[in-house]
């Protein structure tokens, strides 16, 4: 199965009539592996601040999340494997696998446990696929 596939089929899947906003998988080092046509064009800066905040959490809290330029509020999220972040009605849920970052970008009418539950579980399938 490709990357996309993953993307398109598992990250971006109905969800009670709705679906993400935007979803991406993108290596540690930042190169994109797969995402959605609506995923925004994501800056190198971005994703070693999310990569640090996995090494040190806590490290995004005082300045923000960002990504696509976008600042979302980091709220309790998991150390070293989930990032949540919070922006007015919507927010963001990124897992860290051994060899990705799973992004899912949400808003209403789609809720925060709704995109955890999506994200958190392409993660888990991913990390016990040794990935």
């Amino acid at each position: 199965m490709s990357w996309q596939t993953y993307v398109d089929d598992h990250l971006m899947c109905d969800i009670e009539g709705s679906h993400l906003s935007a979803a991406a998988i993108v290596g540690h080092d930042g190169s994109v592996w797969a995402k959605s046509a609506t995923f925004p064009e994501s800056k190198s800066e971005e994703i070693t601040g999310i990569m640090k905040d996995f090494d040190e959490p806590g490290f995004l809290a005082p300045t923000g999340l960002y990504l696509g330029g976008t600042k979302y509020m980091v709220i309790q999220g998991e150390p070293g494997a989930v990032i949540r972040g919070k922006k007015g009605s919507g927010g963001v849920t990124i897992k860290k696998t051994g060899q990705a970052l799973i992004f899912g970008i949400y808003d209403e009418p789609v809720t925060p446990g709704q995109c955890n539950m999506v994200v958190e579980r392409m993660g888990d399938y991913l990390v016990d696929q040794g990935l």
